[in-house]
């Protein structure tokens, strides 16, 4: 995934997903953050992976999707759970190509709400210690041949181990577009996640991401702090990790040694209470949902 999104910077591909928000909305302030948690992606042991693929639960606790993607590098499956402003994705070893498919690879993505918004984030960067950020458009082709641009991106840097982030902003032709099937701006110079993200979520128990919790080289942490701090987010840092905020979706990172690293846990709210606790076992992984609105996935 994080070589495909790179590849954007001077190819068409086709990769995952993104998304819309009130948060940004709702306050003028120059203090608001100017990127929000958007999704995560993380590559799990293949028997994980199947098991999430093939279970009938997940398709009534969120909005479940199994999605083959087409890109310059090659074909790969992810399985997606959305929100109404976050989600996240999930992939098999070798489900992407190169390192991005080995297993414990992983990668956050942060976006801004308002149209303009990534602009100062990368105008930022220097003060933050980058002075050379790394921008790129990524295109979509909805199959058709016809590409329409995705939305705009910035890395620190194009090297890391395991693990990378960047912040994005939509673009504004991508909502224009029939072929995305997003909704009407709330306010203007609407990009946000909310807008982006369809409406499927209100029919199931999973409503957005809360918590992310993971486990990356000292040298891939590195290169996200100042991404996340540039974007307004509020970050913690201390010896053995860090932690990140947009003020709704909080977002661990544990430094570790690359053999150790990889997604460990998200939390997630729910729309309703289901009453009772579900257990559901899949792979090697354990989702933990109820009895209040509140679900923790464990890795």
């Amino acid at each position: 995934m994080l070589q495909a999104v790179v590849a954007g910077a001077t190819a068409t591909t086709a990769a995952g997903l993104a998304p819309a928000s009130a948060h940004a909305a709702a306050s003028t302030s120059r203090k608001r953050p100017l990127t929000y948690y958007n999704h995560s992606y993380a590559v799990l042991d293949r028997a994980t992976a199947d098991a999430v693929e093939h279970s009938d639960y997940l398709h009534t606790f969120a909005d479940f999707q199994i999605r083959e993607t087409t890109g310059e590098q090659g074909t790969w499956i992810g399985r997606y759970l959305l929100g109404r402003e976050t989600y996240f994705e999930l992939f098999g070893v070798g489900d992407l190509p190169g390192k991005d498919g080995e297993l414990g690879a992983a990668g956050t993505g942060v976006s801004t709400e308002r149209d303009g918004d990534l602009a100062e984030v990368i105008a930022r960067l220097p003060g933050e210690g980058v002075p050379d950020p790394v921008e790129f458009q990524q295109t979509r082709d909805f199959g058709d041949g016809r590409p329409v641009p995705w939305f705009d991106a910035v890395f620190t840097t194009q090297q890391y181990d395991t693990f990378g982030a960047w912040a994005m902003e939509y673009r504004p032709e991508y909502f224009a577009d029939p072929r995305s099937d997003t909704e009407p701006p709330g306010f203007p110079g609407d990009v946000g996640r909310e807008r982006y993200l369809s409406d499927g979520y209100r029919d199931r128990l999973m409503r957005d991401v809360t918590g992310v919790h993971l486990a990356v080289t000292g040298s891939d942490l590195a290169n996200t702090v100042p991404l996340l701090r540039a974007g307004g987010m509020r970050v913690k840092t201390r010896p053995d990790g860090a932690v990140a905020s947009d003020g709704y979706t909080t977002v661990r990172f544990d430094a570790v040694p690359q053999d150790r690293v990889g997604l460990r846990r998200v939390r997630m709210c729910l729309n309703r209470p289901p009453g009772t606790r579900h257990r559901e076992r899949l792979g090697t992984s354990t989702l933990l949902v109820g009895p209040g609105p509140k679900a923790v996935w464990t890795f």
